[in-house]
């Protein structure tokens, strides 16, 4: 299945460049090594899990060594990033019991995919035995491997503002696609350009346009709704790392920062308001998704409102939608099928 946004790992993308490289035609360089540092601790310190028999949580990042930049060459973005990160996570059982352990991953690298991404967790030698070491390698893990692949993400679309203007005739260069890889083991959004593009700001106001979309579910509204902010669940259905805060003003970014947005209302059950965005939309551009569901007795329809959607990306959206998050979603959690 085509993947939403596909691309080599180092993702050769398009932005903007400063006024002296108006062409994009010299390469030059952005080290992006400390802001990395800094980005990789804010995103790894902090994560917790617990289950029945207690509770884990990352306190210190103890080694992180590495680097990582971004080339620029004739329009185009290539990235490079190598890391060696250790941290130490303290665990405490139901019983009020203490116990210190390590993480250590050793290739956090443009050249490996996130999935094949090493992460050995271990207890200190001098601690007793305990179910918590397990969490650590399970859930644990799973939350570290979502940190480390947002960190790629943001990498991709925060750190490169302002890389590359248009060039001099006005109009962006085409992607290339030369380092894109065919995935068939994820479940994305696919696009006829492939583009895992950062945004190209150029300044000038783009058509947009407006439709909407219904599909039914058999399902309820609630069940429905909470599909779409749920973190466990949006991973599910997209078989991908996610980082979904289900509230107002939450944030949520899905595939690997491909896609992007925030929740600006929510009526429980009823209905939610978000802007949205694919990683290769002009600069600060959002369009709006009202989505609205409508109890039908025995299965939800919902009505997806899209305005604001540039036009050239009319059917990428709706084919990505229809696909990638309706059948995805009646795939994964049985919506789609009656039972007799």
């Amino acid at each position: 299945m085509a993947k939403w946004g596909e691309g080599d790992p180092r993702w050769i993308v398009e932005e903007r460049a400063d006024a002296t490289n108006v062409n994009n035609w010299h390469w030059t360089e952005r080290d992006a090594t400390n802001w990395s540092s800094d980005k990789l601790k804010s995103l790894v310190l902090g994560l917790a899990v617990e289950n029945d028999e207690g509770s884990c949580e990352v306190t210190e990042v103890s080694k992180l060594e590495g680097e990582a930049s971004i080339n620029n060459r004739k329009g185009k973005l290539i990235f490079f990033y190598e890391w060696n990160l250790k941290a130490t996570w303290v665990g405490k059982s139901k019983s009020g019991v203490n116990y210190k352990g390590t993480i250590e991953v050793p290739n956090l690298s443009d050249e490996n995919d996130m999935e094949d991404l090493e992460i050995a967790v271990s207890l200190n030698k001098d601690e007793p035995d305990t179910p918590l070491t397990n969490l650590m390698r399970t859930k644990g893990a799973e939350k570290i491997r979502e940190a480390l692949g947002s960190y790629v993400g943001y990498l991709k679309s925060e750190f490169t503002q302002g890389m590359i203007l248009p060039t001099a005739n006005g109009m962006a260069k085409p992607q290339s696609t030369s380092q894109s890889k065919a995935k068939t083991d994820k479940t994305h959004i696919s696009s006829s350009s492939s583009s895992t593009a950062a945004p190209v700001n150029t300044g000038v106001k783009i058509p947009t346009c407006k439709f909407s979309m219904r599909e039914k579910f058999l399902t309820s509204p609630a069940d429905l709704y909470r599909v779409f902010l749920n973190q466990e669940m949006v991973q599910a259905f997209t078989h991908a790392s996610a980082t979904v805060e289900g509230e107002r003003g939450g944030k949520f970014r899905l595939l690997d920062g491909n896609v992007f947005g925030e929740f600006t209302e929510l009526v429980p059950d009823e209905k939610i308001v978000m802007k949205w965005r694919y990683n290769n939309w002009p600069c600060e551009h959002y369009s709006t998704i009202t989505m609205t569901f409508l109890d039908r007795s025995s299965e939800t329809e919902l009505k997806v409102e899209c305005r604001g959607v540039p036009d050239n990306e009319e059917e990428r959206t709706k084919e990505g939608w229809k696909r990638y998050y309706f059948e995805a979603i009646k795939q994964t959690f049985g919506f789609g099928a009656r039972l007799f």
